[in-house]
């Protein structure tokens, strides 16, 4: 099946009141109706996503993840992110984005990447609700909406504020508090820049010696960091950056499985092969043709 190219979109595609570039609110409603044209097949986008439903029903694939959607669910997407929706008629919630600049710009001392949610792409993208929690999240994300459309003084400004209060509620939701002496923002920091290098390097640099070199750490060192944060060695985190990409372009791109395993810096097809197998149970023309199955069912 003939595949075209991956749709990226920017908040720009989205506008419906006119209004900056930088940010974007509305129910989630509204939204599906504004825009089920290009929301509901697999897209990547631009900027910082957060989702509340409220009611209906469905399913949320994010870098094919399938999530269940249901009341008191909340999404948080970091940029480039693969994801679609599936939901029922009576869906609705609130939605958000924007871009990182509008929530850094804010605030000088603090980046939308240090909250617990976005500072590591290896986190969870959902976070389930209690009703007690949905009470207390709901109003902020009403208010936001409000506030975007309306023509107040300081608008922008006060959406700020309220954008900090949300991402602050949530992070508290998010991290057990247990758990949130573990969670060390220098340990995080190391993730958040090993993240940044195999996102850069993976391609021909797949030795987790060469990435703790690189960081002017020791091996073992950057283990425990990884396995202290995300319960994964770095040989892990590697894997999963090249098997998200290698998936992406098996099913996205025009690619032969030959030619995904040069992009993806491996010379002998073979041994991606098994590699793939050995990470999904499947080789790659079989979660391709799998796949693009489901998708064919799924349109049709």
């Amino acid at each position: 099946m003939p595949q075209k190219s991956m749709p990226v979109y920017d908040i720009d595609d989205f506008k419906y009141l006119g209004l900056e570039d930088n940010f974007y609110a509305n129910t989630f409603r509204e939204h599906l109706t504004q825009h089920s044209h290009i929301i509901l097949a697999p897209h990547r986008h631009t900027f910082y996503l957060c989702v509340l439903f409220t009611c209906g029903k469905g399913v949320h694939e994010i870098d094919f993840h399938k999530y269940d959607i249901r009341p008191g669910s909340v999404f948080l997407l970091f940029p480039g992110q693969v994801h679609n929706w599936r939901v029922s008629d009576d869906t609705d919630g609130y939605i958000l984005f924007h871009k990182k600049e509008f929530y850094n710009m804010n605030f000088i001392h603090e980046k939308v990447e240090h909250f617990p949610f976005f500072n590591c792409i290896q986190n969870a993208p959902l976070l389930r609700l209690k009703p007690q929690q949905v009470d207390t999240i709901e109003p902020v994300f009403k208010e936001i909406v409000e506030e975007y459309r309306s023509q107040e003084l300081m608008r922008m400004q006060k959406i700020g504020s309220l954008l900090n209060v949300l991402y602050i509620d949530l992070s508290r939701m998010y991290i057990p508090s247990d758990l949130r002496a573990t969670k060390i923002e220098t340990q995080l920091a190391h993730v958040r820049r090993l993240e940044k290098l195999i996102d850069d390097h993976f391609r021909e640099t797949k030795s987790p010696a060469k990435y703790a070199e690189m960081m002017f750490m020791s091996e073992k060192n950057l283990n425990r960091v990884c396995k202290s944060c995300l319960a994964k060695t770095v040989s892990e985190v590697i894997s999963d950056k090249i098997m998200v990409e290698a998936k992406r372009m098996l099913i996205y791109s025009e690619l032969t499985v030959a030619q995904v395993a040069t992009e993806l810096g491996y010379l002998d097809n073979s041994y991606f092969t098994r590699m793939f197998k050995r990470k999904t149970g499947l080789t790659p023309l079989e979660f391709q043709k799998t796949y693009r199955n489901n998708l064919e069912r799924k349109s049709g």
